[in-house]
């Protein structure tokens, strides 16, 4: 089965080569912009190809990668912006929506970095619509998206340099068989990941305020 995936990157390299070879690197840009907009398409194989074939260079292509999912995400983003908030209404009460909202507006960055870091098939776009819908500031929501990114997709090509294309070709294909454990385990890191941050931020905030002396 290894094999299969692998010979399948091989093929997705091949027709990569072919049409965005005239474009160089940013050819992994544009094909980022578009699985961060529409299509799925599997970035971390596509990655990890480029990486094998460019080691020395491997940072390239995560960082021009993290740009392109950061101008395609604009795509949902404003879709969820434009009609989201309608959408959203028709399923769900005025006071969940209103107590959704404050959430998001609570950790709105970190609501959008911690999924732009999760590996398929964590719902990221969902995310993206919903920083539309709650009217995010769109720098800041790129920067979220880029930053999230690029964590995930240095650490497919780290992946690579150390161990070569194929743990990332094992890696696709062990969440493939547990998709909705992989969801699970995700959702449950982004949780704990934000809670953890949270955490940080009060408390230094309890710190702050136990230094300034009292009048």
């Amino acid at each position: 089965m290894i094999h299969k995936i692998w010979s399948h990157l091989l093929h997705w390299k091949i027709a990569l080569l072919l049409l965005l070879n005239p474009l160089g690197f940013w050819g992994v840009g544009i094909l980022a912009a578009i699985d961060a907009s529409s299509l799925a398409i599997p970035m971390d194989l596509i990655i990890a190809g480029y990486v094998w074939s460019n080691r020395q260079q491997f940072w390239i292509y995560p960082v021009v990668g993290a740009i392109g999912a950061a101008v395609g995400a604009l795509v949902p983003f404003y879709i969820g912006r434009t009609g989201g908030e309608w959408v959203l209404l028709k399923h769900v009460d005025a006071s969940k929506y209103a107590q959704m909202r404050a959430r998001f507006d609570r950790h709105r960055w970190f609501a959008v970095a911690v999924p732009a870091a999760m590996p398929p098939p964590f719902p990221f776009k969902l995310f993206a619509f919903g920083a539309g819908v709650f009217e995010m500031r769109v720098l800041p929501y790129m920067a979220a998206v880029f930053v999230g990114r690029t964590v995930h997709y240095m650490a497919t090509a780290l992946l690579v340099v150390y161990f070569g294309p194929e743990i990332v070709a094992l890696i696709v294909h062990t969440v493939k068989q547990h998709a909705v454990l992989s969801l699970l385990l995700s959702g449950a890191v982004a949780a704990a990941f934000v809670v953890y941050t949270l955490h940080r931020r009060r408390r230094r905030r309890r710190q702050a305020e136990d230094t300034v002396p009292s009048v």
